[in-house]
This record gives structure tokens, C-alpha cells and sequence, in this order.
């Protein structure tokens, strides 16, 4: 049996624990390193139930505890390269990036250098850099495997006809917790209100982009670059029970839709184990109990958020850098009490708008635009 290392970047958070539950159940999986932001006291008692060769954390103060507190043959990674360091050191098989937002970036970029496959559940990776992340991959001839239920999705229903062959691709969206609220109301959510989500249990930052369907913009654009589609062919459809992940429709009228359940250790356990799909012990989908599947249009305050996502491939360039940038610093403006849920995608779409020109999209000028994006928001706030 093969036994495949996997580093987890990001593995206290949502995500990261997910992954650990199903390696946990399988036995040609093991965990090579763990990273996370600041959280010592679960990345200790993880580093001690899974032994992996090495550890991250970003708190150097949190860090020096950890030390204290592991054995000496564990080697531990500080500071801001941390997981690139981590990374370097461990060369894993696998590589899920679990991690919030652009910080999952330069640690992507070394696992393609030392010929990792990647697991991303990190969307905002390619959503930043898809323009460099790409060709990296391809020169390097890896597989790029989607975490995130959606694309999972959409790159399993892709199996069943050549590229060539699809007519569109449609993304499915719970709505968040607010989605039965009018527009007045759900511009006052407060952050318990705009966290409850009814289907899914996720982490915070992307419950919020849940509940103002920032996360399906997001979405568009990592579609755009797994699937290499244009935006005509790419849609979004709310769906409330979050059942039908995504599906897609061929040139014959044929359209192929993935179900199961809302648990992400299904496209985790997947893309851990492709191309081979694993023996788990869970509980059969029964239609019949769902009883009914609901589809809707989008309201007019999703479309809003949804058009920055085309917008943003359109524009190409530093934009998906801005989106991703602006829309972190908005959130967390919301969960820190200084904006109002309403003014969250308001804040991104005025930024978006002055996206700044570059000649050459490189690493250094992406990283550039997230920054200029985030003190945008700050400014805008002040």
C-alpha cells in the first residue's frame, strides 16, 4: 500500500479538522506537517494524536510555548514564512491548503515547486493568483484537486464528457443565513445573525461571504481557472437545501449534477484520494425523506455581488488581487463592529472599480494590489 503524506495548512480551523477526521479513518493516509495562524493549544494536542515530522505556527509568541510542549524531534516553524518554510522542509505528497485568504498563497507556490499535488479548499489562492498559479501547474504537469464542495462537484460531473463537450457549468448557492430576509432588514444583520447559516457549518470569515454571496463571486472566478471557461458559460443558481453541489450541462442537452449531503469530508475525502474514490462509512442520500429541492433566481442583492465576480474576470489584470483583498478587509471591518452588513459588497464593488493597471501580472505586483485594496477599505471605513 502507498501511503500518502498530506500537509495540512490551516489545521485548526474548519477545514484543517475535517481533514484530519478522514485521515484518521484511512489507512494509506498519514499527515506529514500541520500549520496554523495562533491557535497553540489545538495544533499541540493535533501534533500529538497525528505525529507529523513538523509543525507551523504564525505567533511567534504562541510558538515558543508549543516548544515547551512537544518533543524535540518535532521541528517547529515561526513568523510569516512559516508554512513556506514548512513546506520546503517536509516535501509532502499532498498539500490542503485550509487556510483563510491570501496567506495560503506563497505556501501554494513552493508545494507546486517541490512537485506537490494540491488539494485546495483555499479559493482565494486562485482567486489572487489563478494567473500565475496555473501555468505553474501545468509546467510542473500536477493535479490541482477542488476542496470546495462546488468545484468538487463540477470537476467530478466534467468526468462524464470532454471538455469540448460543455455547454455551461452551474454553481449552486445556499443563500446564507440571511437569504429569506429583505434587503433593509439584511442590511442591519448583526454577526450571530449573519453566522447562523442554516446548512452548513463553516468557518467565519467565509460564513459571512455566505451570507452575502461574496462567496459564489469568489467562486466564478476559481471556476474560470480550474475549468479554463469564459464567463458566459458559467452560472449560479440559489439552492436552498444544499444538496446539488453544482452540475453541469453538455452540448447534447445531457446535464450531469452531483448530490450528497452538506459535509465537507466528502470533496476532502475525495480529492485525498483521487483518482481512486475511498470505501466510507456513511449515510445514503434519501431523496425521498428530502421530500422537495427548491431553485430560485437570485434576488437583486445577490446579483450584485455575483456580477463582481464576472467583473473581476473580465477586468483580469490585478482584479481578482482587489476582489479577494478588499472583500477580506470588508468582512473583517463587519466582524470587528465597524461597518454594517449592508456595506460589505457595497465597499468591494467601489474598489473593484479603480483597480489599478499593471504590464505584467507577477507575484510581487499581486501581493501589491491586495495591500492597496485592504487600505482602501480601511480608508473608506475612516
Amino acid at each position: 500500500m502507498n501511503i500518502k503524506r498530506i500537509a495540512i495548512l490551516g489545521s485548526t480551523g474548519s477545514i484543517g479538522q475535517q481533514t484530519l477526521d478522514v485521515i484518521k479513518d484511512s489507512a494509506d493516509l498519514e499527515v506529514c506537517a500541520l500549520a496554523a495562524g495562533s491557535n497553540a493549544e489545538l495544533l499541540s494536542d493535533q501534533t500529538r494524536q497525528f505525529e507529523p515530522e513538523a509543525i507551523a505556527l504564525s505567533d511567534i509568541d504562541q510558538a515558543s510555548k508549543l516548544r515547551d510542549d512537544l518533543d524535540e524531534d518535532i521541528r517547529v516553524f515561526t513568523g510569516l514564512d512559516a508554512m513556506t518554510n514548512l513546506i520546503e522542509a517536509v516535501r509532502p505528497d499532498i498539500l490542503l491548503s485550509g487556510v483563510v485568504g491570501s496567506a495560503g498563497l506563497a505556501p501554494t507556490l513552493k508545494a507546486i515547486e517541490c512537485n506537490a499535488t494540491l488539494a485546495i479548499a483555499n479559493k482565494e489562492t486562485l482567486v489572487m493568483a489563478g494567473t500565475i498559479i496555473m501555468p505553474a501547474v501545468q509546467k510542473a504537469n500536477l493535479d490541482l484537486l477542488p476542496v470546495d464542495s462546488e468545484h468538487s462537484a463540477i470537476f467530478q460531473c466534467l468526468a462524464s464528457g470532454k471538455r469540448s463537450e460543455v455547454r455551461s457549468i452551474t454553481i449552486t448557492a445556499s443563500g446564507g443565513a440571511l437569504r429569506d430576509w429583505d434587503d433593509q432588514k439584511a442590511h442591519q444583520a448583526t454577526v450571530d445573525e449573519a453566522l447562523a447559516h442554516p446548512t452548513w457549518a463553516m468557518g467565519r470569515k467565509i460564513t459571512i461571504d455566505s451570507a452575502t454571496m461574496m462567496n459564489k463571486a469568489l467562486e466564478i472566478v476559481e471556476a474560470h481557472w480550474l475549468f479554463d471557461l469564459p464567463v458566459d458559460q458559467i452560472n449560479v443558481v440559489q439552492h436552498s437545501e444544499s444538496i446539488i453541489h453544482s452540475y453541469v450541462e453538455f452540448c447534447d442537452g445531457s446535464v450531469i449534477a452531483q448530490l450528497g449531503q452538506p459535509d465537507m469530508t466528502t470533496p476532502i475525502a475525495y480529492a485525498l484520494h483521487y483518482p481512486d474514490r475511498p470505501v466510507r462509512n456513511t449515510p445514503p442520500l434519501d431523496l425521498a425523506s428530502v421530500g422537495t429541492l427548491n431553485f430560485a433566481p437570485l434576488s437583486p442583492r445577490f446579483q450584485r455581488a455575483i456580477d463582481l465576480g464576472f467583473e473581476t474576470i473580465e477586468r483580469g489584470g490585478l482584479a481578482g488581487a482587489v476582489l479577494n483583498g478588499a472583500n477580506e478587509a470588508a468582512v473583517e471591518a463587519f466582524l470587528n463592529g465597524n461597518i454594517c452588513f449592508g456595506q460589505i459588497v457595497e465597499l468591494v464593488e467601489t474598489v473593484l472599480k479603480y483597480t489599478p493597471a499593471v504590464d505584467e501580472v507577477t507575484l510581487e505586483a499581486l501581493i501589491k494590489a491586495d495591500q492597496w485594496a485592504r487600505r482602501q477599505i480601511t480608508e473608506q471605513i475612516v
